[in-house]
Formats: C-alpha cells, sequence, structure tokens
C-alpha cells in the first residue's frame, strides 16, 4: 500500500514537475533580435497560448535592479497574439511574462546604438587604410560577432567563422552569383588559352585605336548592356580589359568606367533585372497609403528625379570623351601611360586571367571570333533566358493582361524574370561553347580546354572569397540593426522641401554601411514614400505641383542613393565584382573611384535635390548638373598625355 502511494504521488509530483514548462513551450517571441540598440523604437508579438485577461509584461534592467517597466499591449490580430508597440530598450535585462498560471522570462541584450556603426566602418576604413581586404572585412565582421555575443572576443571570433562566414552563401541567389562569376572566370580561361582574347584585341583595336576610343568603347558597351547589372560588369571587365591594357589604360580606369555603367545604367533602365524588384516595393508602399496609381508609369516618370545614375553616367563619358582625369584617378592613368604599368606596383588583382598558365601557345592562330562568339552566347543566353522565364512567371502569376501598353509588357517579363538561373545557364553555356570552338578547330586538347576552364575558375577564388567576407558583413549590419539606427537618429529631420535630399543621404549611409542597394530600398522605400507623398500635403504653402514633385523626387532619391552607397562601398558586391572583372586590385579600385562618386552625388545634392525640393524644374537641374559637371572635368582634369592642364 505505502509503495502504491508512494508511486501514486511520484506521479503526481511529476506531472506538477513538466506544467510549467508545457505552459511555457506556448510562448512565442516572434520578432526577437539578436540584441537591441538604444535610441531605436521597437514592437514585439507574442503568441501566448491561452491568453488570459490577467497578463501583465514587464521589463526589467539587468544594470538596475530596482528598475522595472510595465509595457501596455494589444491582441494582436494573429491567433493568440499580443502585440507591444513603440517602446525603447534602457539597458540588457528580461522579459517578464506575468499571470495567475504563468511565469515566463526570457533575457535580452542591449547595446549602445552607435556600436551598430562600427563594424562596416572599421571593414572600410581598415580596406582603404591597409589596402588588405581580406582582413578589413574580417575584422568588421569579429567586432560585430563579439558586439552580438556578449562582448566576447574568442565567442565572436567562433561564431564569426560559423554562423556567419561559413552561412553566408547559403541562399540560392548569392550561390548562383558565386557559380556564375566561376563560370565565367572558366569561359575567359578557355577563350584566352585559345588565343580569342588576343585575336578581339587585335579586331577591337581597328575601332578603339586610342585611349580615347577606347575608353569611349567601353563606356558604351557598359551602356548597351543594361538589362542587368552582374552580367554587365562581369561581360564588359573581360571583355574589354585584354584591349584597355594594349591601349595603356589604367585597370583602376577599366574598373571605374565598368563600376559606373553597371548599376546606374540597370537603375534606371524599363525593362531590366532591376524593374520588377523595384516596381513590387514601390507598389508595397503604395497600398499602405491607400494610393491607386500605377507603379510603372510612377517609376518612369520619377527617371528625370534619379540624378545621380544619370550624373554619373554623365561623368564617365565626359572623362572618357576629354581624356582627362582628377585626383587619385589621373595618378593612375599617368603610371600606365608614361610606364606601361596598368597595375600598381604592389597591387594585387582579384583576378588574375592574364597568368602564363592561361596564355596562349605560340603556334596557336589569335581569332577573334574565338571570344566573340561565347560572348555572344551569354548575351543572348541571358536575354532569351530573362524573356522565358520572365514570361512563364508573369503568366503564371496572371500578370499580363490584354490592356498592357507593349513596353509596360516587356517590362513586367523581364522584371519577373528568373536572373540568377538566368546568369547560371548562360555563364556555363559560354563556357562549353568556348570549349567546342578550341576543340573544333584543333587547337586545344580536351584535357588542355578543361585545364584551361579550371585555371580561370583559380583566377576568381581571391574574389570569391571576398564576396563571401562582405555578404557576411551585410548580415551582421542586419543583425546589428545598422540601417535601422541610422533611420532613427535622421527620422526628425526630415521637412517637406528636404525629403528628397535627407533621403539620399541617408540612402547612400545606408547602403554604403551595408554594400546592398536592394537592401537599402527595401529599408527605405516603406518609409520615404509614406512620408513624400503625405507630409506635403500637410503643408497649404506647398502647391500641389510641388507636392506631386517632392513626391516624386522622393522616390528617385532612394534609388539614387542606395546606388551610390553601393557604388562607393568596399563591401559592395557589384563593386567587388567590378573589380574582379577587370582585374584590378580591389583596394585601389575603390580610392580611384570615390572621388568621381562623391562629385557626381554633390552635384546631386547640392543642384540636384535641393533645387527640386524648392520647386526648381526637374529638367532645369538636370542640365545645370551635366554643365557643371563637364566643367569640373574639363578645367578641373588633366591630359595624361601631357600631365598639365591645358585649359
Amino acid at each position: 500500500m505505502k509503495s502504491a502511494f508512494f508511486a501514486f504521488g511520484s506521479f503526481v509530483l511529476f506531472l506538477l514537475f513538466w506544467i510549467h514548462p508545457v505552459q511555457a513551450s506556448k510562448i512565442q517571441l516572434k520578432n526577437k533580435k539578436p540584441v537591441y540598440l538604444t535610441g531605436v523604437d521597437y514592437s514585439l508579438t507574442l503568441t501566448v497560448a491561452p491568453l488570459d485577461s490577467n497578463l501583465r509584461f514587464y521589463l526589467i534592467s539587468k544594470e538596475n535592479p530596482s528598475f522595472k517597466k510595465t509595457l501596455a499591449f494589444k491582441k494582436s490580430s494573429q491567433a493568440n497574439s499580443i502585440q507591444i508597440d513603440t517602446f525603447r530598450f534602457p539597458s540588457s535585462g528580461k522579459f517578464i511574462l506575468r499571470a495567475p498560471q504563468l511565469n515566463w522570462e526570457k533575457s535580452f541584450t542591449v547595446i549602445p546604438g552607435w556600436f551598430s556603426l562600427l563594424p562596416p566602418a572599421i571593414a572600410i576604413l581598415f580596406a582603404l587604410l591597409f589596402r588588405q581586404v581580406i582582413l578589413a572585412l574580417f575584422a568588421g565582421i569579429w567586432l560585430g560577432s563579439t558586439f552580438i555575443f556578449n562582448y566576447n572576443p574568442f565567442t565572436g571570433f567562433l561564431f564569426s567563422l560559423t554562423k556567419y562566414i561559413g552561412k553566408a552563401p547559403a541562399n540560392e541567389e548569392r550561390m548562383a552569383i558565386l557559380m556564375f562569376s566561376l563560370a565565367l572566370g572558366g569561359m575567359v580561361g578557355v577563350i584566352s588559352k585559345s588565343g580569342g582574347t588576343q585575336g578581339i584585341v587585335m579586331r577591337l583595336k581597328r575601332f578603339a585605336s586610342d585611349r580615347r576610343r577606347g575608353q569611349l568603347a567601353t563606356w558604351l558597351m557598359g551602356v548597351l548592356i543594361f538589362f542587368d547589372d552582374y552580367a554587365n560588369t562581369l561581360i564588359v571587365g573581360n571583355t574589354m580589359r585584354p584591349l584597355t591594357d594594349k591601349l595603356r589604360i589604367s585597370r583602376e580606369k577599366l574598373s571605374y568606367l565598368v563600376d559606373s555603367t553597371a548599376a546606374p545604367v540597370a537603375n534606371i533602365a524599363i525593362i531590366s533585372t532591376w524593374i520588377g524588384y523595384q516596381l513590387s516595393l514601390m507598389n508595397d508602399a503604395f497600398k499602405t497609403i491607400g494610393l491607386n496609381t500605377n507603379a510603372y508609369i510612377t517609376f518612369f516618370k520619377t527617371i528625370p528625379y534619379n540624378f545621380y545614375p544619370l550624373f554619373s553616367l554623365a561623368f564617365g563619358l565626359f572623362v572618357a570623351l576629354t581624356g582627362r582625369d582628377l585626383f587619385s584617378m589621373f595618378k593612375a592613368e599617368r603610371r600606365a601611360y608614361t610606364q606601361g604599368s596598368v597595375l600598381r606596383q604592389g597591387a594585387v588583382p582579384l583576378a588574375d586571367l592574364d597568368n602564363n598558365e592561361l596564355k596562349p601557345a605560340p603556334d596557336i592562330p589569335l581569332r577573334w571570333y574565338n571570344a566573340f562568339i561565347p560572348v555572344s552566347t551569354v548575351i543572348l543566353t541571358t536575354l532569351l533566358g530573362l524573356w522565358f522565364t520572365g514570361y512563364y512567371n508573369a503568366q503564371s502569376q496572371g500578370l499580363l493582361h490584354a490592356n498592357l501598353s507593349k513596353l509596360h509588357y516587356i517590362s513586367t517579363v523581364i522584371g519577373q524574370a528568373d536572373s540568377f538561373a538566368v546568369l547560371m545557364w548562360a555563364s556555363f553555356l559560354g563556357g562549353i561553347v568556348a570549349i567546342i570552338l578550341a576543340i573544333g578547330q584543333r587547337l586545344l586538347t580536351i584535357n588542355q580546354s578543361l585545364m584551361a576552364w579550371i585555371g580561370g575558375v583559380k583566377a576568381m577564388v581571391i574574389a570569391a572569397i571576398i564576396l563571401t567576407l562582405a555578404w557576411s558583413i551585410g548580415n551582421i549590419c542586419t543583425d546589428l540593426q545598422t540601417a535601422e539606427y541610422v533611420i532613427a537618429i535622421t527620422r526628425n529631420l526630415l521637412s517637406p522641401h528636404l525629403i528628397p535630399v535627407l533621403s539620399f543621404l541617408i540612402a547612400g549611409i545606408i547602403s554604403l554601411s551595408t554594400g546592398t542597394s536592394w537592401g537599402t530600398m527595401a529599408i527605405l522605400l516603406p518609409i520615404v514614400i509614406p512620408m513624400g507623398y503625405q507630409l506635403p500635403r500637410l503643408d497649404p504653402s506647398i502647391s500641389v505641383s510641388l507636392q506631386n514633385t517632392i513626391f516624386l523626387a522622393s522616390i528617385a532619391s532612394v534609388l539614387a542613393g542606395a546606388t551610390f552607397g553601393d557604388h562607393c562601398s568596399p563591401i559592395s558586391d557589384t563593386t567587388i565584382m567590378s573589380s574582379m572583372a577587370s582585374g584590378a586590385d580591389h583596394v585601389d579600385h575603390v580610392r580611384t573611384q570615390l572621388p568621381y562618386a562623391f562629385i557626381a552625388a554633390g552635384v546631386s545634392v547640392f543642384i540636384g535635390y535641393l533645387f527640386v525640393g524648392f520647386s526648381v524644374n526637374e529638367w532645369i537641374t538636370l542640365l545645370t548638373g551635366f554643365v557643371v559637371l563637364f566643367l569640373i572635368v574639363r578645367f578641373g582634369g588633366k591630359q595624361v598625355e601631357t600631365g598639365i592642364d591645358e585649359g
């Protein structure tokens, strides 16, 4: 009897022991952050099953045991959920949820808000100062991971490797970018080994016979390949590099021309792989403010206000046309012209596709079409792939209506395309065509072709490592909420007239810090579009036409600022790919490009967005900006051939 009573009592205690964990297991904090920042407003959603009318929610501070803050909440639209809106964390501590039969706690960590700016700032600063991109990026990742994991540098180091660097490429789109880049490098390796690279140089030299024409040809090719920034960067850089080397154009100048005609062109192109993403963000923001307008038509109207891409393209054209350069770019061009050194002594190019392993044998005929056909295959496959995947996706989603205009129809199809899959198909098919051409003409054996392909892939390894590290520090910035902090400290600065200029600057800072233009657009457009639409309408002194101008300029300023920051950032994937495709030292590319980018951005701010915010016509500001940029190049630049200003 005693044993039975003991067994029953044990069973009851066992059940009582598990009641609390079962209750606690039904509580879930849905939008918990790795860390929280001071000075930033947060909202929380908790799932509590079952909901109790006597629930109480508190914050207690780890640093101040006597601190206890009660937070008001409301029932969420989601089942068994409560919502806590807009509050700030004072310091590290615990969430506490209390009810008659509930005792739930969850620790949280709070760090100073400005700490979130340090990892990208350290990475950018170290890269520019010490010219060691890999170490600079890793330093930023390690620092950010240390902040996240309780300021423990050892734990931060371990999780830098496993949580951030190890998982950075574990994304379908990022893996596609890596594979596309490596495969295109393999194609270039086969083209080089079979003599196609030198053949196309000899062919192109008939048309681009001097430095000026070589730069114009590079700029023009960058503008013509407008449909995708990645394809633009890799195709133009790899195609034009041998020619610009022959013409003694520095790798810094080549990578600048490539970079300044990639994202800027794709940003303003009405048919590109960017357009679908941009329109989806705009359309979602329009719905939140109840605005029933066509996102595509609105995008078309924003192009004259998209100052930075337009000014960046114009500046590159003026530099190529006049043969003049400024600051560190002039020094690089002077070195290449006088010494024949397209790379600085001691430079470390991201891709070494000119090494002896990939040079053709002396007896191999140099035929231009062995380069032209594979490159054309990549371009044609990309265009056809974008069309067919886009048509299939758009058709399956019911987006292709009979009342669409022809231009809108094409834009919808291209915008819905699976660009990452298409780029992989194109790069591998281009490599296969290059190998078939080499074997079919008995220029290379099967083994030599495959070894040349592998050699081209190996030449891209450093770039692949840097891309992975750049993505890793982007993930660090996401966990540290760098963008949210920038928005929090600048939100109160916005006024109707200054929305465009401040939105451009904020977008530039976020994009520069995080290395992503698309991420910046996703963060800011849902915030800036409602502001740009509603705030001017609350000011009776602002006319209807100016209200519309501020609205369009606000949208364009986010797109332009995101492109500017991405253009400047050494941790941006497109900046890295420009260095990679051009065979340039990455830090040298960033250092020489920064002054040009800041000039275009300065004109965008002081002549573009400030003027239109105070009702100056956008076409007048565009024309004025173009004139100012030309005058800066003409009278501030120097001709490399003479080294003096002939103005």
